[in-house]
């Protein structure tokens, strides 16, 4: 499940790379670099997964090296899509969706794990994690709120 998980990830990740260098080189290399942030811990991770899984370091090298190749073929199927359709805009709704629902995957056990070592504490303290919890996420959809109210506003024309 790691690697299929892992290389529907890049294929994503690849998508989205391939539509931002369809839109402009800027674009294009300010996503390669966000990706390129993101992936390096990620697949250090999943490495360190595979090896506490029973694999040897050889066969994790090769299974994390196939799962990151599905990257190049979202790269080629996001750039075909770019330029011979009016698809970026979809792409980037895909990758960012995707991203939204990995991320908040990854939050919501962090969150349950958080909440199960208040619990002991007592119902105020409890309910306190969950007033926090609460208010962060709303900020957070608040943000994402505000930043697709005014996409339209936000230019870096002054950069090209």
């Amino acid at each position: 499940m790691i690697i299929f998980g892992d290389g529907l990830h890049n294929f994503i990740d690849g998508l989205s790379i391939g539509a931002a260098f369809t839109s402009s080189i800027l674009s294009g290399i300010s996503i390669s670099l966000a990706v390129f942030c993101e992936e390096l811990p990620h697949e250090l991770g999943d490495f360190a997964v595979l090896l506490s899984a029973g694999m040897t370091i050889r066969e994790a090298v090769i299974y994390n090296f196939l799962s990151a190749c599905t990257c190049y073929v979202g790269l080629v199927v996001g750039i075909l899509l770019g330029d011979f359709t009016e698809g970026t805009p979809h792409i980037f709704a895909l990758a960012g969706g995707m991203f939204l629902y990995i991320s908040l995957v990854d939050m919501m056990g962090e969150l349950n794990e958080a909440m199960e070592k208040v619990e002991k504490d007592g119902v105020k303290a409890s309910l306190k994690i969950f007033l926090f919890q609460n208010i962060g996420i709303l900020i957070g959809v608040l943000i994402l709120f505000i930043l697709a109210l005014y996409s339209e506003r936000i230019t870096f024309d002054y950069l090209e």
